[in-house]
């Protein structure tokens, strides 16, 4: 009598699992993704039950699109921002956070916090603060560095310091997270070496820190890059696009596009840049950290 072995029973056991995980990707990634590459060839709108192939002309209407180059804009001014001040803060509180106590543990979960809240919930709670008779004013004014309220909202350059001001607050936990697990892989005897060959602290952190965490660096600039690039949710509940639609995001004026003038054949061909744009900088800049990974 044979007996099967139990390697070629977990081999069995797997391909259903292995099959229902590509239904559910064909379902809810490549079908989406290949609709709305169809629709950005199409004038679909809501208000009409058929639709008509227009070629590329959505594209072409893409290169002279001043709005979209608004948001494009914007969008760059925001992701950059928040990807320097992101890491560079997280990383500053990694070290600080970097603590085997309990004390210390607990710090790290309630930084950890804003990432786990709803980009809609911790846009509401900004706002209430940022309001012209909000928390921050308040403060300001009872400290004496204000005579009148601040329009942190209602001013195109304020606000859009202020939305890079909370997605900052919400990437920092992330970013604090990464750098916390980098360093705690560092082995202890490297700073021992380092210090017994006289190095300073500054050395320390240039020849034994940045290299050893420069994968979690990759990771957490990478991230914050394709999370900023789509960002929306924050903006829809912190400004809603204004003032005088200063704060519209790529993908917030992708969704205004669809919804708010019924064209969902241009919004898909935004769609279709926005995603093109975002694998082509998150793919050259984890292409460039990778590169700087083995130069350290």
């Amino acid at each position: 009598m044979h007996s099967r072995s139990p390697r070629a029973g977990r081999g069995f056991g797997l391909a259903p699992a292995a099959l229902i995980a590509a239904v559910l990707y064909g379902v809810f990634l490549l079908y989406p993704l290949v609709q709305s590459l169809w629709l950005s060839f199409t004038d679909k709108s809501p208000l009409q039950s058929g639709s008509d192939f227009v070629g590329l002309s959505n594209y072409r209407e893409l290169f002279g699109d001043d709005r979209l180059v608004s948001s494009l804009l914007f969008t760059t001014v925001v992701v950059v921002a928040v990807t320097v001040i992101a890491n560079v803060v997280g990383l500053l509180l990694a070290m600080l956070l970097n603590r085997s106590t309990a004390n210390y543990r607990v710090m790290r979960t309630l930084i950890f916090v804003p990432q786990v809240l709803s980009g809609v919930i911790v846009g509401f709670i900004w706002k209430s603060i940022l309001t012209q008779n909000g928390l921050l004013n308040t403060v300001l004014a009872q400290i004496g560095l204000i005579d009148e309220p601040v329009s942190w909202l209602g001013d195109p350059g304020l606000a859009t310091f202020s939305v890079i001001v909370v997605v900052s607050w919400i990437t920092i936990a992330f970013a604090t997270v990464v750098y916390t697990a980098s360093l705690q892989s560092v082995p202890r005897e490297l700073y021992e070496a380092a210090r017994m060959d006289g190095a300073s602290s500054l050395g320390r952190f240039r020849h034994v820190t940045l290299p050893m965490i420069a994968p979690g660096t990759t990771i957490s600039v990478t991230l914050c890059l394709i999370t900023t690039l789509k960002l929306y949710d924050v903006i829809a509940a912190l400004t809603g696009g204004g003032p005088a639609d200063s704060t519209k995001s790529t993908a917030f004026y992708l969704i205004s596009v669809a919804f708010t003038d019924n064209r969902f054949g241009y919004a898909s061909s935004i769609a279709m840049f926005l995603l093109v744009l975002t694998a082509v900088v998150s793919y050259g800049v984890t292409a460039l950290l990778r590169r700087r990974e083995t130069n350290l």
